[in-house]
């Protein structure tokens, strides 16, 4: 008890290529480690069938999203595709303090940013098992033409070459083997020596047993 009340959240950013299957992979961890707080985006894009506001994204007018760029209301923020997509730092930062690790849903470019401000940071990048295994994917959903899919494995072989930023890369061959490998990091980085110092304290405070 005494050691989660003495620890702040870890702030978790996952990414990865559209078709890998993040949000699948998100709600296995989520099911696992419900205590985990999943920051909702912000976005200017419209809704998809079955998305839901406040749900699946905060969905706002660009107008809205550009006034809280000025006002300095994003952790990170970054323009895919045409559309904003950008995180809340004010619900980031209750969150953390709380000791509540926060989960968070970007792109590379976005990672780039909160890794800036943020350097305890910790970032996963999500791959398939193959470009071949992605594009299969990305036709069994059955929602973009060919020319659209080719599009998005460019992106893919991009996004992927930012790889060696990222702290860990944990590969999607089952959702449940890459959900179980991403709470091992947490747990890693839960251990690291400077985050359980205070734990050690009375074991070097100069006193003899």
């Amino acid at each position: 008890m005494g050691e989660h009340q003495n620890r702040r959240g870890e702030l978790i950013v996952l990414s990865g290529p559209s078709g890998v299957g993040k949000s699948t992979v998100i709600a296995e961890l989520l099911s696992a480690r419900p205590d985990i707080h999943f920051s909702v985006s912000f976005t200017t894009r419209a809704p998809r069938v079955g998305e839901q506001d406040g749900v699946n994204y905060n969905f706002v007018s660009r107008e809205e999203f550009e006034r809280m760029i000025r006002d300095g209301e994003l952790l990170e923020y970054a323009e895919y595709v045409g559309n904003y997509y950008g995180t809340s730092l004010k619900v980031i930062r209750e969150q953390l303090d709380r000791g509540v690790d926060v989960l968070l849903d970007i792109e590379v470019q976005g990672a780039a940013h909160v890794k800036e401000k943020c350097p305890e940071a910790v970032l996963i990048f999500l791959i398939p098992p193959s470009i071949e295994e992605l594009s299969r994917r990305l036709r069994g959903r059955h929602t973009d033409g060919e020319d659209a899919i080719a599009l998005r494995l460019d992106k893919a072989r991009e996004e992927c070459r930012e790889c060696p930023r990222y702290d860990y890369l944990v590969v999607n061959d089952t959702v449940v083997s890459a959900a179980r490998q991403i709470q091992s990091i947490l747990e890693a980085e839960g251990c690291r020596t400077r985050k359980r110092l205070h734990l050690a304290a009375g074991f070097y405070d100069g006193k003899n047993g």
